[in-house]
């Protein structure tokens, strides 16, 4: 295309966007939920983002955040106004470049594009702010950023973003992500993804830069702040691994660093089980004040506490499982959280039974008889929890028994073979426990309906444990003493258990 044509094109688009602009649109404003039936305030309709770039500072004297999020996103209807999911004060809105009017309310960042948005339409959003996030509660007087005594932790599920950046934040809109964040020099700020260096600033201050290309929920993007030794190293699959510890891990420190040093070496046992690692970096936080631990992309995080009684491989496999299940595959809606939760505690099993620890059997098997019949445990259903019991215990080990139950119907073939076609056909998006039932009759040729009823949307302890022999004295016999593997994995599960 010559100058002058594209010059001519330049005009004609320019008026276009004029005419636009000056015409009545048959538009209305975007939603102010994604529709998820157990939190309808969560994400937001009318557009879809695909990348974040966020640029901040953080001074821990005063908890102190300011910057900029830059979104890139496309409008999916004709739009007068949309919303952002976000709580802290904000200073401006761009949109476009053009200066654009906004409301704060409730966790809800309406913005009103002048002229309105059409549909298809490209949209860059540039939006400033500055606030102590600590201090800043949502609708229900909780606040998700804490303030630590070296610095900060901004990590949480189901929601976090709302606390350090602007987002549509619901899993069924990932996108990729820049995080940059200076903090004082002698400060660490750890993010997600690769890290693309450091940058030394005249203030006094060293800029972070983290960048995660393979598509990411809002929830899976964290930040920490504070004093950690940081190593840095390549895995022997070529990809960047970055562990970082806290200096105050204590007596549990070396308890921590033999558990999370050997992340590659478990990544690579569940790629055998599972396909190919879905992510370009690998790695592991290990902090106080959290009190859980979290699957945040190619760098989950983990309190001290996991580590308390030695190294602890198991939770390590739980949150390098959830890389597969949780964030390469995530919820449709958080009413699917089986497909995160149940898969990741089964990885437990199988990692059990790798090391020699307990055949995924023998757990199965003591999991069942753990709960007795009449306890609370089996009226909470994994398929269909609740939104007051999405971290449910039952959730995770009951939900690791459905997964051992679709195991012994279909056989280890046909098992494996459905977990990596699963994986293989739904990755980068989201999906339901519905298209999981689906996918596994297919892939195994059976009817599986009733077994999933059973295990995942029937209340009361099922008749059998999965696989285990069903007549009384066989059940007798087959009762085994507990696996070696069960004390780390209930220490796990309890503290997992901690932040619902």
């Amino acid at each position: 295309m010559s100058i002058r044509s594209k010059a001519t094109a330049a005009i004609a688009a320019s008026a276009a966007m004029t005419l636009f602009a000056g015409t009545a649109l048959a538009a209305s404003p975007g939603a102010p939920g994604a529709g998820d039936s157990y939190f309808p305030t969560y994400g937001n309709g009318g557009y879809d983002v695909s990348h974040y770039d966020i640029r901040l500072n953080y001074n821990p004297n005063g908890d102190q955040l300011s910057g900029t999020t830059t979104i890139l996103a496309k409008a999916t209807e004709d739009l007068t106004q949309f919303n952002l999911d976000f709580l802290l004060k904000v200073k401006s809105v761009r949109i476009n470049n053009v200066p654009a009017s906004f409301v704060s309310d409730d966790g809800e960042l309406v913005l009103t594009p002048r002229g309105g948005v059409r549909k298809g339409q490209n949209l860059t959003i540039v939006v400033t702010y500055a606030d102590s996030p600590s201090t800043v509660k949502d609708r229900n007087g909780f606040t998700a950023w804490t303030k630590t005594v070296d610095g900060a932790l901004a990590i949480g599920e189901p929601e976090i973003s709302s606390w350090w950046y602007p987002s549509n934040d619901h899993p069924t809109d990932k996108a990729t992500f820049d995080v940059n964040v200076a903090v004082p020099n002698g400060v660490e700020a750890i993010s997600n993804g690769t890290f693309v260096g450091q940058t030394r600033q005249i203030n006094g201050y060293t800029r972070w830069n983290w960048r995660s290309t393979k598509p990411q929920a809002t929830y899976l993007t964290f930040l920490t702040i504070g004093q950690f030794e940081v190593r840095q190293s390549t895995t022997p699959s070529g990809q960047p691994y970055v562990n970082a510890y806290s200096e105050r891990l204590g007596d549990n420190a070396d308890a921590a660093k033999a558990s999370i040093e050997r992340t590659p070496e478990i990544v690579d046992f569940l790629v055998e089980n599972l396909g190919p690692y879905p992510f370009e970096a690998q790695g592991g936080v290990v902090t106080p004040d959290l009190g859980y631990a979290l699957e945040n992309q190619t760098r989950p995080t983990y309190d001290t506490a996991f580590f308390r009684r030695g190294a602890n491989t198991y939770v390590v496999a739980h949150e390098l499982g959830h890389q597969w299940f949780g964030d390469s595959v995530s919820v449709h809606g958080w009413r699917d959280i089986w497909l995160n939760e149940g898969f990741a505690s089964y990885m437990e099993f199988l990692w059990s039974e790798h090391v020699g620890e307990g055949t995924a059997q023998e757990n199965s098997d003591f999991t069942y008889d753990l709960y007795p019949a009449d306890s609370e445990f089996w009226n909470v259903l994994p398929g269909d929890p609740g939104a007051g019991a999405v971290f449910d215990g039952a959730v995770y080990d009951r939900g690791a028994l459905a997964v051992h139950a679709l195991r012994v119907a279909v056989g280890d073939e046909k098992f494996f073979e459905i977990l990596k076609t699963w994986l293989a056909e739904k990755k980068y998006s989201d999906a339901t426990v519905e298209e999981f039932i689906a996918l596994a009759e297919r892939v195994s040729g059976q009817q599986l309906d009733q077994l999933f009823q059973t295990w995942l949307f029937t209340k009361g302890k099922p008749a059998e444990a999965p696989g285990r022999p069903a007549d009384a004295a066989a059940k007798t016999l087959s009762v085994k003493a507990e696996p070696k593997s069960r004390a780390k994995i209930q220490l796990t599960h309890e503290l997992l258990d901690a932040h619902k």
